[in-house]
């Protein structure tokens, strides 16, 4: 239970950081992509909005279909490029993802104990490596690294 209690304050204080550090930002540093197909301070973030949208659902789903629950990947890039988050202000951005973190903060919140340990299958997804029994604990805490693991590109 300590996983799920460190998860949802590192969200908390993520998001909360995160909205404070990019304020010192001008619109151009923040759009500035730093290389020929890389992602801009602004697409990261809403990389990470995509990638919330998908956790959301598998947090939700993962409770109530069938086990081992089944998680698909998706395209990162192609959400990111028809997303426009480059094209939109920064605030907007920004807002998105705190609601969207706000929501998986009170979903993961109220998940009951005993479904911590639906058993997944993670399939062709691209995940971090750690032994084979990854369960949706281990989901939750994969999504908060990778959510570190981005913000540490926009500082």
């Amino acid at each position: 239970m300590d996983v799920l209690v460190n998860s949802i304050n590192r969200i908390t204080a993520n998001v909360t950081n995160t909205i404070e550090n990019l304020s010192a930002f001008s619109n151009d540093e923040l759009s500035n992509r730093p290389a020929e197909g890389k992602w801009s301070k602004k697409e990261i973030i809403g990389h990470l909005c995509d990638s919330a949208v998908n956790n959301l659902s598998r947090f939700i789903r993962a409770q109530f279909e069938p086990e081992p629950f089944v998680v698909t990947r998706y395209s990162q890039n192609e959400w990111v490029k028809l997303n426009g988050y480059n094209e939109m202000d920064i605030n907007d951005v920004l807002s998105y993802w705190q609601s969207l973190n706000r929501q998986i903060v009170h979903i993961i919140r109220n998940i009951p104990p005993d479904k911590l340990a639906v058993k997944l299958d993670l399939g062709d997804a691209a995940f971090r490596e750690e032994g084979e029994n990854k369960n949706l604990l281990w989901l939750i805490e994969d999504y908060v690294i990778h959510m570190e693991h981005h913000l540490k590109q926009v500082k």
